[in-house]
């Protein structure tokens, strides 16, 4: 901590650095009924600065450095214009259109407009146009368009992206979690989740984001842990002078509000450990427990409830206040922050399969979940003077979520474990409230050394915090009418209480120096030569621990039992009457550091046709877990992987007009196990699956090539088509384990991945409304994603020839890529009128066809072809949802959502042999469920 806090002292106390804003507009001709006047000059008095017009008047000048200037607009034969005072700000779009003619344009014919770069969706399409990587985005109009609320639902409206609604990972061209970099305005951060690579992004509100972006190619500056690409959140900033608005969100979701479940929805007992979202109770941890007997060893087993709460009603709600303020010319601060609730419920099937045999039956597997995310950021802006200033970025997250699961009240249940008696049944309740906390701060800076030298700067500083503080699961044995209740008989921890803590901590930092070689103004000809290093330090601390309870003397009277009423056989009187007894076991631990340092170099050529990039990164990662779990043998044990390669990229873009272009990419880089990927810490689902690392699972090596053709044919319109080819050695799976057991776990299940994909992306006018003539405009934005994927299943041999695992099962050598969909489709169709208060409707379509969730494997590896698990896959489906928006008054607006509107059915399956004469091969259905329809209504008010 001392060496983390004096390198945030040391760049807190650097020298600050500079930022520029762009000039764009379009030039009309007077004398021709101003229609778009090319090949006209555009400068900034006083600089080398400037542009000429394209074809369609438009311009641009990019860099330009904060301040006030002159711009003058000249062309043979026609009178040259000056417009005075335009402001260039930081991160801004200022756009200065106007008319040249035989006569000097009038002030009231001079149009000057200052947005924010990077919310609305011509300024993207202009940076993607303009960037040397395939990188695409969507900024903040888009989102608030199409009603989405969250970073999370953001990516899924990018070409290629989709999302698991089993895993909650977000999938890049058929690529997961693990091949997915994530950052906040560059730097990294931390997940919330020990199953998780990457922070769960629907922690991110949309009232924090400016934009989300994927760069699908790797670039040198970025870490080269990524294969799909790197996801980027860039945070809010404050546009213009002051900003003040508020804003209001109700609403429900349809399962959640049906009769049965409005009146009677459930939530964890630990209900009143937590007020808005903040709990107050962080006692069970390990110094509540000891090895001696008596009361003091159980206090966790006796002091809190077994027995659920319910919610008054599941009501959805979100309120936001966002304010900012410019202070003179150099300092602006923006804070905006956000509370919302949201409740879901569901209800289907669920089984587990061992051998073509099931193990585990439920049908009416039924998830309450209720989530509250408190969110607050804060932008600060200092200019100190036209070449120096930082920005510094605080955000804070608190996410509480308190999820009940219970399965076989309806006296169906069978668990393979029990005892299999004909007369009763299983039933299963798991309580859990978690609560991740996450503070993030990052300071950034920029120094104009020259005009041709810049040198940027950026640090960041997170801590997180997830814990589950009281997880409490039951598994009882009933009858179908419940009027029997045991405790389940086999093992000691079918009724536990148990705890899991994760503390990150993380400093990250780079450096990056841009030098101009040359420059030529008239040709549009630039040479550049860039460097810089990249450092990451992160840290994790884990615990968990079980307390089980078990019944001592068969047959035990514990009076009036019932399910919905535990409570009276957990008492202090039946522990010390030995009616009950208590186990636990040691706590499980590990401990992981990741340490990275990079240097990157990148030269890059522009020219009026081309555009080229050439860059190599040295990166050097090492990661260290220790453990100590109960179920390694010998409980400790330790992992130690490091990596030290270079990674080169290629980036080249041909121009075939002003609009349309060509790009080429090609990179290498690698995949590293996480933490919770090679520590064999067992964590155990709500509906009982197990999944646990293995110390021996190594990094993933990755070629990527891309090749692409956009067409742009307006500022907010864009036409392309790409392919993409990626080869993944030693991939990684997550793979049921060998046994009976039933265990996940993460393998090198082969020798090498193939991924072959085709993206065609759409966005186009239909009908283009003229400024208020109170017409209806009609948008098209759409993208379709068609994935060939295949990996081999390898077999190990040791130095003498013997097969020591085989990944090959009932005939199969080669496989489908986990996560991987064959078609994602993505649709926007929208409506709108142009007016001084315009109407809004949009319709929004999402597609991902099946997924691999986990590989098929072997369960004996002398007969693999005999004894197996098939792959457990997600069927496809199809999400609608419909936003109307309406603009009342000048700062008063309404909104609403209809989400899920064709609530399709969310099906697992697995194919399974006939295990006797009378069943037939086919999917078997490990789960299956519905979510339910979701509207709200939202007002806002800015003043």
């Amino acid at each position: 901590m001392k060496q983390i806090l004096g390198l945030l002292m040391f760049m807190l106390s650097a020298v600050a650095f500079g930022q520029t804003g762009t000039i764009e507009g379009v030039l009309s001709d007077k004398e021709m009924n101003n229609e778009p006047l090319p090949f006209a000059n555009v400068i900034i008095k006083g600089t080398t600065k400037g542009a000429t017009t394209d074809f369609d008047g438009k311009y641009i000048i990019e860099n330009v450095p904060v301040g006030t200037y002159q711009v003058e607009f000249s062309f043979v034969g026609y009178e040259p214009v000056t417009v005075p005072d335009v402001v260039v700000e930081a991160g801004k779009f200022t756009n200065v259109s106007t008319a040249l003619g035989a006569s000097a344009a009038a002030l009231d014919e001079v149009l000057i407009q200052v947005q924010t770069s990077r919310e609305r969706e011509s300024a993207l399409l202009l940076e993607q146009k303009k960037a040397v990587e395939i990188k695409e985005s969507i900024g903040a109009v888009q989102l608030a368009q199409q009603g989405v609320t969250d970073a999370a639902t953001a990516t899924t409206k990018i070409s290629g992206v989709t999302s698991s609604q089993a895993s909650g990972d977000i999938y890049v061209r058929g690529l997961g979690d693990r091949y997915l970099y994530t950052t906040m305005n560059g730097l990294p951060i931390p997940s919330d989740d020990v199953e998780k690579k990457n922070i769960d992004l629907g922690l991110f509100s949309t009232r924090i984001i400016q934009n989300v972006g994927i760069s699908k190619t790797f670039g040198v500056d970025n870490s080269a842990d990524q294969a799909s690409g790197t996801i980027d959140v860039s945070t809010k900033e404050l546009s213009g002078t002051k900003e003040l608005g508020v804003g209001i969100r109700v609403g429900a979701n349809t399962n959640a509000t049906q009769s049965g479940v409005s009146d009677n929805f459930k939530l964890t007992g630990n209900k009143g450990d937590y007020t808005f979202g903040f709990l107050k109770n962080q006692g069970f941890n390990e110094s509540t427990q000891t090895s001696s007997p008596g009361y003091a060893a159980y206090p966790r087993l006796t002091q809190n409830t077994w027995n659920t709460t319910t919610a008054n009603f599941p009501m959805n709600y979100r309120y936001a206040i966002t304010a900012g303020k410019k202070f003179g010319e150099k300092f602006k601060v923006l804070f905006t922050a956000s509370q919302s609730a949201d409740f879901k419920y569901r209800t289907g099937v669920f089984r587990q399969y061992q051998e073509n045999n099931v193990q585990d039956t439920i049908t009416d597997a039924t998830f309450y979940s209720r989530n509250i995310t408190t969110t607050g950021l804060l932008n600060a802006d200092y200019k100190i003077d036209d070449k120096h200033s930082v920005r510094w970025v605080s955000l804070f997250v608190n996410s509480l979520s308190d999820q009940v699961f219970e399965g076989g009240r309806n006296g169906e249940a069978t668990v393979f474990e029990e005892e299999s008696r004909d007369d009763v049944f299983q039933f299963i309740r798991d309580q859990n409230t978690k609560q991740t906390r996450l503070w993030v701060n990052q300071l950034f800076g920029d120094h104009q050394l020259s005009e041709k030298n810049d040198l940027n700067w950026g640090v960041g500083f997170n801590l997180l915090s997830a814990d589950e503080p009281n997880r409490t699961r039951n598994e009882i044995n009933i009858t179908p009418d419940a009027d029997f209740v045991e405790l389940g008989v086999q093992g000691g921890f079918q009724q536990r209480k148990s705890f899991q803590l994760i503390d990150d901590q993380e400093v990250a930092g780079f450096i990056k120096d841009t030098y101009v070689l040359s420059e030529d103004f008239d040709t549009g000809d630039k040479a550049e030569l860039s460097g810089g290093l990249n450092i990451r330090y992160k840290s994790r601390d884990f615990k968990s621990q079980f307390i089980g309870a078990t019944e001592s003397n068969a047959g035990a009277d514990f009076g009036d039992v019932s399910i919905d009423n535990l409570d009276v056989i957990f008492t202090e009187d039946n522990f010390q009457s030995g009616d009950l007894d208590f186990k636990f076991l040691p706590t499980d631990r590990y401990k992981g550091d990741l340490e990275s340092q990079s240097a990157f170099a990148a030269y890059t050529l522009q020219k009026e046709k081309f555009n080229l990039n050439l860059g190599l990164r040295f990166q050097r990662d090492v990661i260290d877990v220790d453990f100590n779990v109960n179920n390694f043998p010998g409980r400790e044990g330790s992992a130690n992987k490091e990596y030290t390669n270079l990674y080169p990229s290629v980036n080249f873009k041909y121009n075939l007009t002003a609009d349309q272009g060509i790009r080429l990419a090609g990179s290498r880089t690698i995949t590293l196990p996480e933490f919770k990927e090679i520590a064999p810490f067992e964590y155990v689902s709500p509906v009982g699956q197990v999944t646990k690392g293995n110390p021996d699972l190594e990094a993933s090596i990755n070629y990527n090539f891309d090749l692409k053709y956009e067409w742009f044919p307006s500022s907010d319109e864009l036409l392309s088509v790409a392919a993409f080819y990626k080869i993944i050695n030693d991939p990684i799976n997550k793979v049921q384990q060998r046994g009976a057991a039933g265990i996940f776990s993460y393998f090198n299940a082969g020798e090498q991945a193939n991924v072959l994909g085709l993206e065609l992306e759409g966005r186009v006018n239909i009908i283009k409304a003229e400024e208020d003539s109170g017409n209806i405009g009609v948008r098209l934005s759409g993208n379709i994603t068609r994935i060939f994927h295949e990996q081999d299943l390898k077999e190990v041999y040791n130095e003498d020839g013997d097969l020591l695992r085989t990944y090959r099962y009932n005939g199969k050598s080669d496989d489908g890529l986990q996560g991987a969909s064959d078609w994602i489709v993505n649709a926007t169709l929208g409506f709108s009128t142009a007016a001084e208060k315009p109407w809004e409707f949009n319709i929004i379509g999402n597609y991902a066809s099946s997924k691999i969730l986990a590989l098929g494997s072997p369960t004996n590896q002398q007969e693999p072809d005999v004894f197996f698990n098939e792959a457990i896959i997600e069927k496809g489906f199809v999400v609608l949802d419909a936003v109307l928006s309406k603009k009342v008054t000048e700062g008063f607006a309404v909104k609403l959502t209809g989400r899920n509107l064709l609530d399709p059915t969310i099906e697992q399956t697995q194919f399974q042999l006939p295990a006797s004469e009378n069943r037939v091969p086919g999917d078997a259905t490990i789960q299956s469920y519905s979510l339910g329809r979701t509207f709200l209504l939202g007002l806002t008010y800015d003043f």
